[in-house]
């Protein structure tokens, strides 16, 4: 699914709490159940919400005050839907008889894009299974894709990737069973995302009073992201397109719909047809490893000048094209160079895990292979560790945004920092050897 909370979409493989490992499944069961929209995890696998304690709109307190004040809340957000052309009869019809579906409060503060190790997550979600089914899905829905790629100027391997990530190609459990209004419903009235689900939540109910998807049918993810390709609310009102000319923008049941909306989100958000969305490369010895900074973008050719090759000495087919160094899991692992359609796939979901695994899938379903390099297998921090972590940087004087356990491009700037500072391999990598070395 997964439109993550900060642009529209929740990053969401599996929604399990920070730390834990892959479930051991039998490898066919993962591959075919294990999708990257945000489903309920497992029962053994649930936590007790470790972020509440973090936010103050997290306590317990705050949370049962919240809901106790759920009716009261969802009446006073009439105005807002007022505003998007919402009628008092259709409001309280739609909302009549809501009750709030506190279960989600235990799913909010659980992200796997950013508490597993890059490699597991996305060696889960590449899986064979996954690339079998999706060049069937491109065979067999040929004529759609060559429709929606001549029209949209997005590669429709890039957009097959997308749906077999966010939902194993429209799985049931990769699509989710949760009611879409009474997720956005009881994120817009308790926990510490109300201002921005109640968006999601006035969007759902343009979606509903419009027809565009059938009520019964409008069903997601505790987070309210659905269909196949994992819509969020706002992002369908934005980019879905009625494709099949039946007047509906139907994102769930019509595949041509499905597939068109999907590549033109990713148009409007900067696709570059006919380009990839970037490079494994090798480093060579003695690299240095200040170039590993999102913002220092510079040609293909300059960065070969600096040593950086393709596995097998490939070549860089457009020398010219600029690109940002990324080594999403340190010095240890595979080595990045990211183009500007990888920016377009963050925009989609902004977690350098989710944009790597869409990224690596499109290449295996136009018949590439395995990256060359294998990932290390070094433990991911815990989420205790990530906001200890964040905590001693701002200690230390950094500004690292907000102290949420999500280790995003701030904390890696203050940790390449802090490497440099303190004669570390400066990979800007959040290790455990650099929380060791911020405790001393």
């Amino acid at each position: 699914m997964a439109r993550d909370l900060a642009r529209g979409r929740i990053a969401g493989v599996a929604t399990w709490a920070a730390g834990i490992t892959l479930m051991a499944l039998g490898a066919a069961s993962a591959q075919a159940q294990v999708t990257g929209s945000i489903f309920d995890p497992p029962a053994q696998q649930q936590s007790a919400a470790t972020g509440r304690a973090m936010h103050p709109m997290m306590t317990p307190q705050a949370i049962a005050a919240a809901e106790a004040n759920f009716d009261s809340c969802i009446a006073g957000l009439y105005p807002l839907a007022q505003a998007k052309g919402i009628s008092q009869n259709t409001y309280r019809r739609l909302t009549s008889g809501l009750t709030p579906d506190m279960k989600i409060m235990d799913f909010l503060d659980s992200q796997p894009e950013f508490s597993k190790p890059i490699g597991d997550y996305v060696n889960m979600l590449v899986s064979d299974y996954r690339v079998r089914k999706g060049k069937e899905i491109l065979a067999q829905y040929k004529t759609i894709f060559d429709a929606a790629e001549k029209k949209y100027g997005v590669d429709r391997y890039a957009v097959a990737a997308i749906w077999g990530i966010e939902s194993s190609y429209g799985s049931p459990q990769g699509m989710g069973t949760r009611s879409v209004l009474r997720s956005t419903a009881t994120l817009s009235c308790v926990g510490r995302r109300q201002d921005y689900f109640r968006d999601e939540f006035i969007a759902t109910l343009q979606i509903l009073d419009k027809g565009d998807v059938p009520a019964d049918h409008l069903t997601g993810s505790w987070a309210g992201a659905f269909g196949p390709t994992q819509f969020m609310p706002t992002s369908f009102q934005r980019f879905a397109v009625d494709f099949d000319g039946d007047g509906k923008r139907n994102v769930v049941d019509s595949i041509p719909d499905i597939i068109a909306s999907t590549a033109n989100n990713l148009k409007l958000d900067g696709w570059e047809f006919g380009k990839t969305w970037g490079y494994e490369v090798v480093l060579p010895k003695n690299f240095d490893y200040r170039y590993v900074d999102r913002s220092r973008n510079h040609t293909l050719g300059q960065w070969a000048s600096l040593g950086i090759t393709r596995p097998g000495g490939k070549a860089f087919p457009r020398p010219n094209e600029t690109a940002f160094l990324l080594l999403p899991q340190g010095a240890n692992g595979p080595a990045f160079l990211m183009l500007p359609n990888f920016s377009a796939i963050l925009k989609y979901n902004p977690a350098d895990a989710y944009a790597l695994a869409i990224g690596h899938l499109s290449d295996r379903l136009r018949g590439g292979g395995d990256f060359v390099q294998s990932w290390p297998k070094e433990p991911a921090l815990t989420r205790s560790e990530r906001l200890e972590m964040q905590q001693r940087l701002i200690q230390r004087g950094y500004d690292i945004g907000t102290v949420d356990g999500i280790l995003g491009t701030k904390t890696r700037v203050a940790v390449q920092d802090f490497q440099v500072r303190t004669g570390l391999l400066p990979d800007g990598f959040p290790s455990v050897a650099v929380l060791q070395k911020l405790r001393n």
